[in-house]
């Protein structure tokens, strides 16, 4: 089985690849490539890749940035997914794309479901929907997987950042009115690499009894203020040498951002449970592996570098 993947640098793409490729042959596509910035070359490079399945992780993910670019937001994340799932349609090839929670308006109280009314609120999120109403017009069997907060012990993300800043402030003012999962990069790939390596001849078949679309996200919720509090205590835990003494909750309001963000990005994963027999550990477990693996790597290679704000609100 010849599987390509795509955004290969990023979190879950990186993830994916390596997974994969322990029991198949993974074609890891990186912008030099496949560059969905160029989409008039897509469909020429996938016949010379000829996969039999496309997992497509790549996204334009600035949420900030989208703002001040959403004609290159709706390119990479719209239109390029499009062509991919089109190319897989014609092949009769699956086709697995990966979304957000952004999608959502983020109202209410209970964690969405796959087939919950769409209402993005900033250019980030909309142009996330235009790829998933895109796959979905292709007309092949396709997979759109919805995760949110995702985290890991490599990359930029909160985790890292939130890790920098307590090496070097006393005090952290963080969100508190905004709820999601914190899910690890590697709680995401395990559940699909399940699927995918259970079900490697009937894909499409298997992609239909899920409607085409899945959430996959760790179990339970917290806040941003919350997770960055689980963080304090588990490094201060593994006797990591921090400057923080206090997380101080904050609301939205008072970190003002150009990109609205949801309130609510509690994700409904009872899909994956009752189609695919998956059930994701809580928030909290699955931060203490990645916390073991962060601090480990942090003992051989010195504290962090100053790297820009992470676009999560916090």
């Amino acid at each position: 089985m010849r599987i390509l993947v795509t955004g290969i640098t990023g979190q879950i793409g990186s993830a994916i690849a390596a997974r994969l490729a322990e029991f198949a042959t993974v074609i890891p596509a990186g912008r030099d490539l496949l560059d969905l910035a160029e989409p008039q070359r897509l469909a020429a490079q996938l016949d010379a890749i000829s996969p039999d399945l496309v997992v497509n992780p790549a996204a334009y993910t600035s949420v900030e940035q989208a703002e001040y670019e959403r004609e290159l937001a709706f390119l990479v994340n719209g239109t390029s997914p499009g062509l991919l799932a089109q190319w897989a349609a014609n092949h009769r090839v699956p086709f697995v794309h990966f979304s957000t929670d952004y999608v959502f308006d983020g109202s209410g109280e209970r964690p969405w479901r796959e087939d919950d009314r769409v209402g993005p609120l900033n250019a980030y999120g909309a142009s996330k929907l235009a790829g998933e109403h895109a796959v979905q017009s292709a007309g092949g069997a396709y997979l759109i997987v919805r995760t949110s907060w995702v985290y890991g012990a490599r990359g930029v993300n909160f985790l890292s950042t939130m890790t920098r800043l307590m090496q070097g402030c006393e005090e952290l003012r963080i969100v508190a009115d905004q709820f999601g999962a914190p899910t690890p990069a590697n709680c995401v790939v395990n559940a699909l690499v399940d699927i995918v390596k259970r079900n490697p001849t009937t894909l499409s078949a298997v992609f239909g009894a899920a409607n085409g679309k899945l959430h996959i996200a760790a179990s339970g919720a917290t806040t941003w203020h919350g997770f960055a509090e689980a963080i304090l205590e588990g490094l201060k835990t593994r006797s990591m040498d921090l400057a923080a003494r206090k997380v101080v909750p904050i609301a939205s309001d008072e970190y003002p951002t150009r990109a609205r963000r949801p309130r609510n990005s509690r994700l409904d994963i009872s899909r994956l449970a009752e189609t695919f027999r998956i059930r994701t550990k809580p928030w909290d477990v699955l931060l203490e592996a990645e916390l073991d693996m962060l601090v480990a790597r942090l003992k051989t290679s010195g504290p962090l570098s100053p790297t820009p704000r992470s676009d999560a609100a916090f």
